[in-house]
């Protein structure tokens, strides 16, 4: 279905997400643990993802600033944000994320909001 990259500062939740977008039929293609990471190999990536999943609170980059270096160098990204940080969502929406979800997400939330992020 999709090619996903996970960025978040939690290794367990990588794993976890791994193994569940597996078994929703996406691919996971790329990992990231703080925003600068995140930017850094997107925009390095020459098979880009369809949908990068992003926290907000992570070390060296937030996940706004993320998305906005991610927007300015690809328009086009789509990045849909999972934050325990609902105090983020207007401003992750106002950088430009496609979707905003609070943690903890169940699996077919993930997969309808994936499913919307990537129809926009």
């Amino acid at each position: 279905m999709a090619k996903i990259m996970i960025a978040d500062d939690d290794v367990f939740l990588h794993r976890v997400m791994a193994r569940v977008l597996g078994l929703g039929g996406h691919q996971v293609v790329a990992h990231a643990y703080n925003g600068l990471e995140a930017f850094k190999k997107y925009a390095n990536l020459n098979d880009k993802p369809d949908v990068i999943l992003m926290d907000h609170r992570m070390p060296v980059m937030d996940g706004v600033h993320a998305t906005k270096e991610i927007l300015r160098v690809d328009p086009h990204a789509k990045i849909l944000f999972i934050s325990a940080d609902e105090s983020a969502k207007e401003e992750a929406l106002k950088a430009g994320a496609a979707g905003f979800l609070v943690k903890p997400v169940r699996s077919t939330m993930l997969f309808k909001e994936i499913d919307e992020v990537l129809s926009k």
